[in-house]
């Protein structure tokens, strides 16, 4: 361990408060002094990652105002020695192989936190990356572009767009969570529906169902 002599700070970005209480309880199993700090949306999420230095930050990709993946960047350009470890309710299969693109040092769903947290935490302040088995092959697949899903030709907004579609979202909804007018997200749909070859609803439900790319989040804040 290279910081285990001081005061380990996190920074714990979920807009849920009840899975930060629960990553709280979950960090006091580290074999070290932690100094804990909150951020419960992306706005707040960047205007602390920016202006102090933590260990590490654990953040969520669906929040409101700037969501995870655009927070993850920003936090990136302003500190981009920052470690991040993304901890999100999505399946790997969506944003996994796309935020340690953006610079995350690991991603982990909050269905595996209980068991897996603690050793991703002691791994990545390692300086090392944090991947499960399947993550690692997914990797190894994105490397080949032979092996490229459809969708990984798809932009990080497009690609968000698509999994809010295939989960049921209006364009009201999507815009009001993104923060962007209907008129852009209906473009960003018009985008998507040309390059994925779709020509309704149905078939990009159909395709998000293939690749497990739908997911409904159930947990109340």
């Amino acid at each position: 361990m290279t910081k285990d002599k001081k005061t380990l700070s996190i920074l714990i970005a979920d807009d849920h408060s009840v899975v930060r209480a629960g990553l709280k309880q979950i960090l006091n199993d580290l074999s070290r002094v932690i100094s804990i700090d909150e951020a419960k949306d992306g706005n707040e999420t960047v205007e602390k990652a920016c202006s102090r230095d933590y260990d590490i930050i654990i953040l969520d990709i669906a929040m409101p105002g700037i969501n995870g993946l655009d927070a993850l960047k920003e936090i990136k350009k302003c500190r981009p020695d920052s470690v991040v470890l993304v901890l999100s309710m999505y399946p790997e299969e969506q944003y996994a192989v796309r935020v340690l693109k953006a610079g995350a040092a690991g991603y982990l769903t909050k269905e595996s936190a209980p068991d897996e947290l603690i050793d991703a935490i002691e791994r990545v302040i390692e300086g090392k990356k944090y991947l499960s088995d399947s993550m690692a092959e997914r990797i190894l697949v994105e490397i080949d572009p032979s092996h490229k899903k459809p969708h990984y030709m798809l932009s990080d907004r497009e690609f968000q767009v698509l999994c809010m579609l295939a989960s049921g979202r209006t364009l009201s909804d999507i815009a009001e969570e993104l923060s962007l007018s209907v008129k852009t997200v209906s473009t960003y749909k018009s985008r998507i529906f040309e390059k994925m070859g779709f020509k309704n609803n149905a078939e990009l439900i159909k395709y998000a169902l293939k690749h497990n790319l739908i997911y409904i989040n159930s947990v109340d804040k």
